[in-house]
């Protein structure tokens, strides 16, 4: 049996209602009972599970529920406050559209600085920059600053070089629903491609129908817990009988 690629351990993580207010330098350093205070709520709470490579992961749950905060977890966008998670393979995040775009920086400039800050070398973005550009569909667009692209036009350039990468995780938010149909099928179709040389996927999506196409298993949250660790039918099955709804 493969060692996992993520292992996550009792992890919790609190977030304040209040933007104002802040941790104390006290709070950092709490002991081991932590307790949301006033003003915080916890936003996933003793969540465990391990993933082993080639995995396709799909998170479900209502809005609110902490599946785009796992996802950040595992990237390492932000820790937890309990808990441990352990990512023991290099990682590849589709979460946010603008991160590490920068909006005054042209699409080509913005392609070899994203590039670069994930650890691909400035030969290696040569060789493929003309594929990266091609899948994008936005050759025309190559000089114009990043922040006068339209939503879609960056979920294009975004997907195309996060998807060059080697990394062996692959974490996909639902930032792919603002592209158009059309984008979006070639996108699931890199995804798939991704899939059969092994990659491990973590997805997250409200569509029933591609959560059933990409994943194998499921992790169902509600209410910051992981309430169903099961194949993916299951988890949908589950879920569509307490909400009624898809996911």
């Amino acid at each position: 049996m493969q060692a996992p690629v993520i292992t996550v351990s009792d992890v919790g993580i609190r977030f304040k209602r209040n933007r104002r207010s802040r941790r104390s330098f006290k709070d950092l350093f709490a002991g081991s009972q932590r307790r949301a205070r006033p003003g915080e709520f916890w936003a996933l709470r003793n969540v465990s599970f391990s993933v082993a490579p080639g995995e396709a992961i799909g998170v479900v749950g209502r809005n609110g529920q902490g599946k785009s905060t796992l996802l950040k977890l595992v990237a390492e966008v932000v820790y937890p406050d309990e808990g441990r998670i352990g990512v023991h393979a290099g990682v590849a995040p589709l979460i946010e559209i603008t991160g590490g775009f920068v909006d005054d920086l042209t699409v080509r400039d913005n392609v070899y600085l994203t590039a670069g800050l994930h650890g691909m070398k400035r030969a290696e973005i040569d060789a493929q920059f003309d594929e990266i550009i091609a899948f994008a569909e936005i050759g025309d667009f190559l000089d114009t600053p990043y922040k006068h692209l339209s939503s879609g036009m960056k979920v294009r350039i975004a997907f195309s070089v996060i998807s060059r990468l080697e990394e062996p995780i692959l974490l996909v938010d639902e930032v792919l629903a603002v592209g158009d149909k059309g984008f979006r099928e070639k996108c699931y179709r890199r995804i798939e491609e991704l899939l059969a040389g092994g990659r491990t996927l973590f997805f997250v999506s409200h569509n029933e129908r591609d959560l059933r196409r990409f994943c194998t298993r499921g992790l169902y949250l509600d209410k910051g817990a992981l309430v169903l660790d099961a194949s993916i039918d299951e988890v949908l099955d589950r879920y569509n009988q307490e909400y009624g709804v898809t996911p």
